[in-house]
């Protein structure tokens, strides 16, 4: 098998993983063709230009464009420098377990956020309507039962933000050790 045919053998089987990858990337909120290009970035060993990305992948530069800044805002891209060269190069992560925990992380955070302050709020509002001298039984009933449930997601919202510090500490890993990597 002469070499040309050897890296179309290999670029088909690298294609089973980018097309697995494209497959499986809305979990981290973006589209099949944004998944490709990660993925099609996950086999290159050294950075890319949108036009070289673009034309790898047969996109138009707008399109490559939106897909490097969707791949960014979910932090599994990085603009790189490159000496020589006045385009932009990008290089994708490429330690899946580095992309777990920052992805996830920052979509743990944002949730802990979210919600914790809603249910501030919420307490607030129920602590002024339960302090009021007229009120119905049924309604205070319905409001003790919704700080109970309050209480009760809160607990769980500060265990998400512990299970994120075990994850940003690395604590997490002496529970759920990372394997090492082969010698190969």
């Amino acid at each position: 098998m002469d070499k040309q045919k050897q890296l179309e053998a290999l670029e088909q089987a690298q294609n089973n993983v980018v097309r697995s990858i494209a497959e499986t990337m809305d979990l981290y909120g973006v589209t099949p063709s944004v998944g490709k290009l990660y993925g099609t970035m996950y086999f290159h060993k050294d950075s890319m230009s949108l036009d070289e990305m673009k034309d790898e992948l047969g996109m138009s530069k707008p399109s490559m464009s939106t897909a490097v800044k969707a791949l960014q805002e979910i932090d599994v891209m990085k603009k790189t420098w490159q000496k020589g060269s006045r385009r932009d190069q990008f290089v994708s992560e490429k330690d899946f377990f580095n992309l777990f925990i920052q992805y996830f992380c920052k979509m743990w955070e944002r949730e802990v956020k979210i919600n914790l302050e809603a249910i501030n709020r919420t307490r607030s509002e129920l602590e002024d309507l339960i302090s009021q001298p007229d009120l119905d039984e049924e309604v205070k009933e319905k409001i003790d039962f919704s700080f109970s449930l309050l209480h009760d997601s809160e607990k769980y919202y500060h265990w998400l933000s512990d299970l994120v510090q075990s994850f940003r500490s690395g604590e997490i890993f002496n529970l759920v050790p990372i394997p090492e990597k082969d010698q190969t």
